[in-house]
């Protein structure tokens, strides 16, 4: 075979294989999701853990509004306490009381609130406003859930 049929054949070889290569490398990229997220690839997403939210909102907190180790830490004091709050009150409240849910959104509403009081006071003056946004976030991305969930 001739040098230059030769060269030809290579040059065609290495022409598909590299574009083989490039095809197999960008269908890997696009089929990546952009995201991660908690989700089970084969279905709907899968419901956080307690200890899993917690670690989640309280990294989420922290990294929003800078918060140092110490307000880190307080913080997780704080949700501990309303921990053991909602905790007290669960163990007062039936499955069926559970149900109705309604006697019980006032004491709930109290727990959060003095959740949010909390940790407004250990937050910084310029945090605050983050904070602010923060939650106004959380609880519109609550209520979106909500109306999905009803759908």
């Amino acid at each position: 075979m001739p040098k230059s049929r030769l060269s030809a054949a290579i040059s065609v070889f290495l022409v598909f294989f590299s574009g083989t290569v490039l095809g197999a490398f960008s269908y890997r990229l696009y089929s990546l999701p952009s995201v991660q997220s908690v989700k089970d690839p084969s279905g709907p997403p899968r419901k956080l853990s307690p200890e899993e939210w917690r670690k989640k909102y309280v990294s989420d907190l922290s990294t929003a509004l800078k918060m140092d180790d110490q307000q880190v830490s307080e913080l997780n004091k704080i949700l501990d306490q309303t921990r053991e709050e909602v905790d007290k009150l669960n163990q007062k409240i039936t499955p069926e009381q559970n149900a109705l849910n309604a006697k019980f959104k006032p004491e709930r509403e109290a727990i959060q609130s003095h959740q949010v009081e909390a940790i407004n006071a250990l937050l910084r003056p310029e945090q605050k406003p983050l904070y602010d946004t923060f939650r106004a976030e959380r609880e519109r991305m609550r209520k979106l859930h909500m109306q999905q969930k009803k759908q």
